[in-house]
């Protein structure tokens, strides 16, 4: 019984403070004090809405059970798939020895060493990229395997599947991860026929009722990678889907990478890791590790990171590279969400004579994660960083290069999403080789930018000015 003398909203009132109290140690203990602010401001002005979105997406978690067994598995697919690159050679290739730390760091970081002696093709084109995978299913002799964020149910999508298809056909084992979330027309339309045409189809991270109650709900899988007989692999931006994908008279601008050499062994890695985590079969064939060849002449290694690490390794490795540049770097990104460790490593390597420069697309899908990236701008372009907005459809490319000494392209955003929520899987190059390569790439994108002056940008009206610093507020959240 209640007492006579409260009303409901007294009760409501007691229990929005119960809420405040009750949050305020739990929140506290995050480990960016940055999204304690945020998520402080959401709960104590809307204490049950607060609550209940901190419930879905407050804490950066997985199932404990998840995160042993990711550890298990890794060190199996370790055992059997690193074997043949004990050679000295092949592990160890010789590099400059400024580099000698950051590629300690990186090993440290996703459990990768770096191997040298791979054959590494740039593709930036999404028609050339799907036909180069298309053909190279055609020719699998044993498996096929795919995970990708975004799989399609349009016209690329299709021709994938039908590529899968025919492989089947042959005896080629095809396995496919997609994401629940990014790919969930597939799973409705055309993901039925692929499981009856003999395709293994499975879903990554679904989103349920039972998920909600031991992981943070929107949490993706973000990777994008196809591995081919253990000897070729894919990897970058660009998702199973047609270029023009939710927008007609939007292009988008995507960077795949072909490999082949022993570095294709670590993407298998990362997609075995990934495969027994949603289905729990380990797959532990001889024939999925072939003995790496020395194909070429480019030192790579592979950067996985996501929640099952225990630190948020691609935000450590972007940090500590930034930090080690000595006359150039060049970051292209189509949602550009910096934490305050990216913008002091901006700041210091501009105040050492470094040239920044940052491409971004003037036109982006994303209106909240845009709005609050322009608030950025500002502090960016006082700094002495310089801006670049993409006019030519959609950047999409996730790259990064420093000097002539590294190349980093991948799955992961330069966001707060990509650093600390979502799983992702870049992939590191070193020396001038490597770092050359991307530059061109990174050249052409800038001939089709224009460059954003601070004067200009301080002209903008008030209210999109304003727009754009209450996204900011949300950053840490995005």
């Amino acid at each position: 019984m209640f007492h006579p003398d409260f009303s409901w909203s007294t009760w409501y009132l007691a229990s929005e403070w119960i809420i405040r109290l009750a949050m305020l140690p739990i929140v506290v203990q995050r480990r960016r004090s940055s999204a304690a602010m945020a998520w402080l401001l959401v709960i104590f002005f809307l204490p049950w809405f607060g609550l209940f979105v901190y419930w879905l997406i407050g804490e950066n978690r997985l199932p404990l059970k998840r995160i042993r067994e990711h550890a298990q598995v890794a060190a199996k697919v370790r055992a059997l798939g690193l074997l043949a690159g004990e050679d000295r050679h092949v592990v160890h290739p010789e590099l400059a020895p400024e580099q000698a730390p950051l590629v300690a760091l990186a090993e440290r970081l996703g459990d990768m060493p770096i191997v040298g002696g791979n054959h590494v093709e740039l593709i930036t084109d999404t028609v050339a990229a799907v036909d180069n995978l298309i053909a190279d299913i055609d020719a699998a002799t044993h498996h096929v395997h795919l995970m990708f964020y975004i799989y399609a149910a349009d016209a690329t999508g299709e021709r994938v599947a039908a590529a899968l298809a025919r492989a089947v056909k042959r005896g080629v084992k095809c396995r496919v991860l997609a994401d629940a979330v990014g790919s969930r027309p597939l799973f409705k339309r055309l993901g039925p026929q692929m499981r009856e045409q003999g395709i293994e189809l499975h879903s990554m991270l679904a989103v349920n009722l039972v998920r909600m109650w031991f992981a943070r709900i929107d949490l993706r899988n973000h990777r994008k990678l196809a591995v081919i007989d253990g000897r070729l692999a894919y990897t970058g931006s660009q998702n199973i889907v047609d270029a023009t994908y939710g927008h007609k008279n939007l292009v988008w601008h995507d960077m795949l990478l072909k490999l082949s050499g022993p570095v294709v062994l670590q993407l298998q890695r990362v997609f075995l890791e990934d495969w027994y985590a949603e289905t729990d079969q380990v797959l532990d064939e001889g024939a999925l590790f072939p003995a790496p060849q020395i194909v070429g002449e480019v030192a790579a290694q592979t950067l996985p990171s996501g929640p099952t690490f225990p630190t948020e390794n691609y935000q450590r490795l972007v940090v500590a590279a930034i930090y080690g540049a000595q006359r150039h770097v060049i970051i292209t990104s189509p949602y550009l969400v910096p934490d305050e460790a990216l913008l002091q490593a901006l700041e210091c390597a501009v105040l050492r004579g470094v040239k920044v420069e940052l491409i971004v697309p003037k036109r982006c899908n994303q209106v909240l994660v845009a709005a609050a990236g322009r608030a950025y701008y500002e502090r960016l372009l006082r700094m002495g960083v310089l801006l670049h907005l993409h006019t030519d459809g959609l950047l999409h490319s996730k790259t990064m290069s420093v000097d002539d000494s590294l190349a980093l392209v991948g799955s992961g955003n330069f966001d707060i999403r990509s650093f600390y929520l979502n799983f992702e899987v870049n992939m590191l190059g070193y020396g001038p080789l490597a770092a050359a390569g991307l530059r061109a790439a990174q050249e052409q994108y800038l001939a089709q930018s224009e460059p954003l002056a601070l004067a200009d940008w301080l002209r903008r009206r008030r209210v999109a000015r304003l727009f754009d610093n209450v996204a900011k507020l949300l950053s840490p959240l995005l």
